[in-house]
Formats: structure tokens, sequence, C-alpha cells
């Protein structure tokens, strides 16, 4: 009776999906480690840190971002504003997306 074989098995290449599907795990858990950061952190004093900021700075007035006018100051910003070049034209900023409409606006 013959024992088992030893041959070894041919080497057979990786899949052509393989590295972008280990890219997408690693970007993954580094997104999953910087959100148990940011909960580990907490807010602790942010508002105070963000008052400091503005006053060594020199601040006028807080911008957000650097895109559009309405989304640098929303407090100078009208509800039509996104939409000057056409009624139903869609905000081509990004950061439009982010910042909801001011409460009173979205109250019936």
């Amino acid at each position: 009776m013959p024992g088992p074989s030893t041959t070894a098995r041919p080497h057979r290449p990786r899949r052509a999906g393989t590295a972008p599907l280990l890219l997408l795990g690693a970007g993954l858990l580094l997104f999953a480690a910087t959100l148990l950061d940011a909960a580990w952190r907490g807010s602790g004093g942010a508002p105070a840190q963000a008052q400091q900021l503005v006053a060594t700075l020199g601040l006028t007035d807080l911008a957000l971002f650097t895109e559009a006018r309405y989304t640098r100051h929303l407090s100078q910003a009208d509800r039509h504003t996104a939409f000057q070049d056409h009624p139903l034209a869609l905000d081509h900023f990004p950061s439009g997306s982010l910042v909801p409409p001011p409460a009173r606006l979205r109250q019936p």
C-alpha cells in the first residue's frame, strides 16, 4: 500500500481583486480607528478651544469652509444663495451638503 503523496501543490497566482480588497479592508480599519479615537477623546472643551483660537488669530467670523461664500459665513447667507445660478440648479460645492439649513427654516 503506497504512502501519502508528498508532491507539493503548484503555486497559484493571486487573483486580481485581492490587493484592492486588502487595501479597502485596511482603509476601513483605519477609519474605524479614527472613530474610536474621536469617541475616546470626547468633546472635552472644544468650544473653549475654538473661542481661544478665534481670539488668538483675531478672526472676525468663524470660517467653516473655503469654497462658497454661503458656506464660509453661515450667518451671512440667505436661503436662496445656493441656488443663485438657477432656481433648479444643484449645489456644486460639497460643503453645501454637509451644513443643514438653519433651525428656523426646518420648522413647519
